[in-house]
């Protein structure tokens, strides 16, 4: 990696009180559920869905379904492109990480970094260079290079001191499946993921993580409506326990939930062929509060925020370190 580039961490508590600072890549999801006038109502309900799925599952030695609850904290990710510079540095990411309590006897777990994922760069690359890439042309297409600075960033990250500093193992982000791909399930049940379904074709956003270094893999746990896409490193099945992996279950079906209500609250259960649809009607609502409009309008200003400050003045160095790129 380039020895010119340096990355810094830092986290913040994701509780009631929790207030987005100003660097915070106001897109991500959970800085949407921490505005207005119902913020804190909107996150101690978020939090109590959180800890209720995460006893659901977690559901051995624990016959009041209460032993356990989620910390989460977000981790905030800042590149510098100079390392002796008094430079500010740039935001790349935003991921989540969990800590479990057992309530039985204090004991805090360590659960896994990633979950949620937040991006200046992919929103540029989605808002703005796909968008350019397609304005005048007859069909949708993909440039050859699409993702490719991204992949790079994301793991001179996961091999830098900074990320092995703060986390013990690599990440897995657990995101929604596509809308317009088909999944079939399949005759394969984890004791905690679930039932395993598969797809014919990767979609844009399975390519783009591939690039990043990640394999995806969808599993539909017990209690939930719709398949989750988890991206990972390693083996998902044997990498993880069982209570790590409920963290991030927990956390992201029910992030999904408020955020994809059409699927993931869907009042029917995927079946042995399922295609997700945000259009469908047959759902039920969350008492939380997210403005989903907002958040795409966001996007592209962010995409634009990313080209100006970041793309534009540094892209010759950015493609050269980019060739030259190796892990």
């Amino acid at each position: 990696m380039n020895k010119d580039f340096a990355f810094t961490v830092k986290c913040i508590r994701f509780d009631e009180h929790y207030q987005p600072s100003e660097n915070t890549r106001i897109t991500t999801n959970f800085a949407n559920l921490a505005r207005g006038e119902n913020r804190e109502e909107n996150l101690r309900n978020t939090l109590r869905m959180i800890d209720n799925r995460f006893n659901a599952l977690a559901d051995w030695d624990n016959p009041k379904g209460d032993r356990y609850a989620v910390e989460i904290d977000i981790v905030s990710v800042e590149m510098l492109v100079d390392a002796c510079s008094d430079d500010a540095g740039l935001p790349l990411i935003e991921v989540l990480k969990t800590t479990v309590l057992d309530k039985s006897n204090g004991e805090r777990i360590e659960g896994v970094a990633g979950n949620n994922f937040s991006s200046y760069v992919r929103d540029y690359d989605f808002s703005i260079v796909l968008k350019e890439h397609n304005r005048e042309r007859e069909g949708f297409s993909v440039p050859s290079d699409f993702g490719d600075l991204h992949g790079k960033l994301f793991k001179a990250f996961l091999n830098s001191d900074a990320y092995k500093n703060h986390f013990n193992n690599p990440p897995v982000i657990c995101i929604s499946v596509s809308s317009n791909r088909e999944y079939h399930r399949t005759e394969n049940y984890h004791p905690v993921l679930g039932v395993e379904y598969l797809q014919k074709d990767y979609s844009l956003t399975d390519e783009y993580f591939r690039k990043m270094g990640m394999t995806v893999r969808y599993f539909m746990p017990a209690g939930s409506v719709a398949p989750l896409a988890f991206y990972f490193k390693g083996d998902l099945l044997s990498d993880y326990t069982h209570l790590e992996l409920i963290s991030t279950i927990s956390t992201m079906d029910t992030f999904q939930k408020i955020y994809r209500p059409e699927i993931y609250n869907a009042n029917s259960v995927a079946g042995k062929f399922y295609q997700p649809s945000l259009n469908q009607q047959d759902y039920s609502l969350t008492r939380i509060v997210y403005d989903r409009e907002e958040r795409g309008r966001l996007a592209t200003e962010q995409g634009k925020f990313v080209e100006e400050n970041f793309i534009k003045p540094y892209r010759s160095m950015l493609d050269h370190w980019s060739a030259n790129f190796a892990v």
